[in-house]
């Protein structure tokens, strides 16, 4: 089985909103369909069923059907996936300096894959790499050409790994619904809305999202409500 994997063409909603602040760029990403093993976060930070795989273009059926059929390949058969993956980021990368702009890749659109562990970041060194996370032990321990931001829940049992990431510098984005404060867990907020690449490379701040897709009905722990965060500011 072989599956083109990345998506070039910036239909992807995450990819566009990066798009916005970054016309030097082009970007390519990879949507996964988010499970236990490619997101293994997800359930301690209660994000599995507020996650954006139901934003944007990912209400459409065959949309989905694409994602699980890459998903089940990397299940499958994890070699021939990367030797596949490896072939466009080198065509996409030519591609890029024929055109005379930097190429941006996100490989974790909607999972959480650790890529440094398969050397494809440390392969591509021209290509910038920019990733969400909720793997506290990744953060300052990829190449200098792969940015990670901390993706934050307010889950109990996930506080453990919020106060981990908190000691390091990498910026934490926060999903909040009711309007943004000014600060949250003593960092200064920044609308995150307008581009990841920016985001990403904003340091030791909270990036704040506004809820999307299912996260807008969410009651769980994953989105913030800043009505009361607000009013206490106020």
């Amino acid at each position: 089985m072989v599956v083109k994997l990345l998506d070039t063409t910036g239909g992807n909603t995450k990819l566009n909103k990066t798009d916005k602040g970054s016309q030097e760029y082009r970007l390519a990403g990879l949507s996964l369909m988010p499970d236990d093993i490619l997101c293994p976060y997800r359930n301690i930070a209660a994000c599995a069923d507020p996650c954006l795989e139901s934003a944007g273009m990912g209400v459409f059926t065959n949309v989905k059907q694409g994602r699980q059929r890459k998903t089940d390949w990397w299940h499958e058969d994890q070699a021939a996936f990367l030797t596949q993956l490896r072939k466009e980021l080198t065509n996409f990368d030519k591609l890029c300096k024929k055109q005379g702009v930097k190429a941006a890749v996100r490989l974790n659109v909607l999972s959480d894959i650790p890529w440094e562990k398969h050397g494809i970041p440390q392969a591509f060194p021209d290509i910038f790499f920019y990733d969400y996370t909720k793997n506290p032990s990744r953060l300052g321990k990829t190449p200098a050409n792969y940015d990670l931001m901390y993706s934050y829940s307010a889950e109990p049992e996930y506080q453990k790994y919020v106060k981990k990431a908190l000691k390091t510098v990498a910026p934490m984005s926060v999903v909040f619904r009711n309007g943004m404060p000014e600060f949250y867990l003593g960092r200064r907020v920044i609308d995150g809305d307008a581009s990841d690449l920016v985001n990403v490379k904003a340091g030791a701040v909270i990036v704040g999202l506004k809820a999307k897709g299912k996260a807008k009905k969410d009651k769980g722990n994953f989105v913030v409500d800043a009505s009361n965060l607000i009013a206490v500011a106020a």
